[in-house]
């Protein structure tokens, strides 16, 4: 028998982790238990606010921003994001974003790993 293919907006609720700088919403997960292969979520980072750099030793990820502005660094380099557009990052480096818009920035990330690692840069 197949496992249950449909999770409830109350249940991705109930995975949601706020920050100072804006939240995260958890969507597919191994943790969360309804993916085997993969990580989804939705980011949302608040109008001048930044997350702090981090990098995921054991995943690439994709960003896709739906909503709002964002300089983002990626190892050396910064990009300029605007609603619409894909950055990928690859396994181990570096990164973060700061909303840089008139709005708050709102995007869906993805990971090619169920057991998404957050490693903070130390200073």
């Amino acid at each position: 028998m197949m496992e249950q293919p449909v999770y409830s907006a109350q249940a991705m609720e109930a995975a949601r982790k706020d920050e100072a700088w804006g939240s995260l919403r958890w969507l597919a997960s191994g943790r969360i238990g309804n993916a085997e292969g993969l990580t989804l979520g939705r980011v949302l980072i608040r109008k001048g606010a930044e997350n702090p750099r981090h990098c995921h030793p054991n995943c690439e990820e994709l960003l896709y921003l739906m909503r709002g502005r964002l300089e983002h660094t990626l190892g050396d380099e910064t990009y300029t994001l605007e609603a619409g557009d894909t950055l990928r990052i690859p396994k181990g480096v570096f990164h973060n974003a700061r909303s840089t818009g008139d709005e708050d920035a709102d995007m869906i990330v993805a990971y090619d790993s169920a057991d998404r690692q957050f490693v903070l840069e130390q200073p």
